[in-house]
């Protein structure tokens, strides 16, 4: 009398075909929802994070991983950069506790002024406008982009 029931449980899932498959797939569509939701999106912020982390440069201001703002001095090559957090006082940090760049300083090949010459020839304004506009433009130059002159 046992017997009977056990094989008509065996004879039912033999004859399903699919079973292992439809056993398989919420596993796979699980595992499909915590890669796109979890770590497609952990992996491009990792991503953007090192592209950060390559672009710091003299000049920038940044927040490092403690919360301390400041602004970079000095880059060396192995992952180690100077921040200057007051006037006089500079500690060195590992490059991957940056958390932001709040600011980027001023390109040194003098980007600025290319941007000048481009909007002078697009404008239709006279002469006088455009040397005041032009002043307003290069107040502080690189020095002043760097001590906060340019806002």
């Amino acid at each position: 009398m046992f017997i009977s029931p056990a094989f008509a449980q065996a004879a039912g899932g033999a004859s399903g075909g699919g079973s292992m498959l439809t056993q398989l797939m919420p596993l796979v569509l699980i595992f499909a929802v915590f890669y796109f939701l979890l770590i497609r999106p952990q992996q491009k912020k990792a991503k953007e994070h090192k592209a950060m982390i390559s672009a710091v440069r003299r000049g920038d201001k940044v927040v490092t991983a403690g919360g301390i703002m400041g602004k970079i001095t000095k880059v060396h090559d192995d992952d180690r950069a100077m921040v200057e957090i007051a006037e006089g006082v500079k500690i060195e940090v590992v490059q991957s506790t940056l958390t932001a760049v709040m600011s980027k300083s001023e390109p040194a090949d003098g980007g600025s002024g290319k941007k000048g010459d481009d909007k002078k020839d697009d404008s239709s304004k006279d002469d006088s406008s455009e040397d005041r506009e032009g002043a307003v433009k290069k107040p502080g130059g690189l020095l002043g982009g760097l001590l906060g002159g340019k806002k």
